[in-house]
């Protein structure tokens, strides 16, 4: 289920613009069910860059399916979004894997997988998706100040 209603009413709205804009809904895309906030999985394919589908994070239950020509259109497109909380890349090839997330502008790239966490890790995005870390030891530095004393010390101390 969503948040709450306001949420609710993006996620239907971004399906509705997804229509609007010209991209095909595959699956989904309307409420489910009579009670709560539910939405059906969403998938659209024929997703351009410029739809705001493609440059908005949803935080919904919505997919866009996007082709790309290769791998340097591919990281090209997804780093010249604003946004880079996370993404995923899925191959058998570890070379390709490790090269994919290294060029990807994201805070978090998850390879054969998805939303896989664990609290030693930090946790946080790039660009216009957040500020700062979660988690691990760089979330734990927000919580301290650090301070530098430089004292100057007389030549001979008596101990």
């Amino acid at each position: 289920p969503q948040v709450d209603k306001d949420q609710f009413d993006k996620i239907l709205e971004y399906v509705a613009s997804g229509v609007r804009e010209g991209a095909t809904l595959k699956l989904g895309g309307k409420r489910y069910g009579d009670v709560g906030y539910f939405i059906e999985p969403t998938i659209f394919s024929e997703v351009q860059d410029n739809m705001t589908i493609a440059k908005e994070e949803i935080f919904g239950p919505v997919m866009q399916i996007m082709k790309f020509s290769d791998y340097n259109d591919a990281i090209e497109r997804a780093n010249k979004t604003m946004y880079g909380l996370a993404a995923g890349v899925f191959t058998k090839d570890v070379n390709r894997a490790y090269t994919l997330a290294a060029a990807l502008r994201s805070g978090t790239v998850w390879v054969n997988g998805y939303n896989n966490y664990d609290a030693t890790l930090p946790f946080g995005g790039y660009k216009q998706s957040g500020i700062g870390r979660e988690k691990g030891e760089e979330g734990l530095n927000q919580y301290s100040e650090i301070k530098t004393v430089v004292m100057h010390l007389p030549e001979k101390i008596d101990l």
